[in-house]
């Protein structure tokens, strides 16, 4: 080989020849991985106290959530809202909506509500009539599924007659009265309403005749008079079958 082919081949050999990359101590490694736990081990702390954590997580399941158990109160009752009103308020810039909502409440056991809210938005209507109508609610005397006796009731123009019926008989009753009826937990009825078409007066008609409604006991105290001579014994057989299931 002459000396001009080593001298081109000598340049070439040093730019290959790189020393190797040192490799990282074992020792700078292990630290920075302990490092990085701590950090993420302080990160989940810290989320825990600010965002609730498990910990707190677990105090709102047992609470029942945010809610703090208000489904099992919605659960509880049936509620019908029988009707929704828009009214307008004239004003110098134009006219203001609200909406006006008419609501019944009831256990299905006797128990029975009406309340009448005022919102400028539906929901809030709604909500508020049945506040309401959890405030006012009354127990209702029931014998056999049906009303004890024949009753009349009246509210502003509005009258509704209601009528004891035989078992399988069902409701027969219009809207408003339908709705009462069904929260109160009245399955078989005869209904009549004699006055005023407006869903409200016939709703609070109903409501007199259910408060105007007594049980037979309390008839048969207040006349002195044994209960037999006071109750048919259709209804003796229904107060009879009551007892025994309760």
């Amino acid at each position: 080989m002459t000396e001009e082919t080593k001298a081109k081949e000598a340049p070439l050999n040093t730019a290959t020849e790189q020393p190797a990359a040192e490799a990282p101590a074992v020792g700078a490694t292990d630290t920075a991985s302990a490092d990085a736990n701590r950090s993420n081990a302080r990160g989940n702390s810290r989320g825990g106290d600010q965002r609730g954590g498990n910990a707190r997580g677990g105090e709102r399941g047992g609470r029942g959530g945010r809610d703090g158990g208000r489904n099992d109160d919605k659960d509880k009752f049936i509620e019908r809202v029988v009707t929704i009103n828009r009214v307008a308020k004239v004003v110098k810039g134009g006219r203001r909506f609200s909406f006006t909502a008419l609501v019944v409440v009831g256990d299905g056991n006797g128990m029975v509500g009406v309340g009448y809210g005022k919102a400028k938005e539906v929901p809030s209507a709604i909500q508020k009539a049945v506040e309401e109508a959890k405030k006012t609610m009354f127990r209702v005397p029931r014998i056999g599924g049906t009303v004890p006796h024949l009753v009349q009731g009246e509210a502003a123009a509005g009258v509704v007659l209601l009528r004891p019926a035989s078992p399988g008989t069902g409701v027969i009753a219009g809207g408003p009265v339908r709705a009462v009826l069904e929260c109160v937990g009245i399955h078989d009825v005869l209904s009549k309403s004699l006055g005023s078409a407006n869903a409200i007066n016939i709703v609070h008609a109903t409501v007199d005749a259910l408060k105007r409604l007594e049980e037979p006991q309390a008839v048969a105290a207040r006349r002195g008079l044994p209960l037999d001579e006071v109750a048919s014994h259709q209804m003796l057989r229904a107060i009879a079958a009551q007892k025994a299931g309760a």
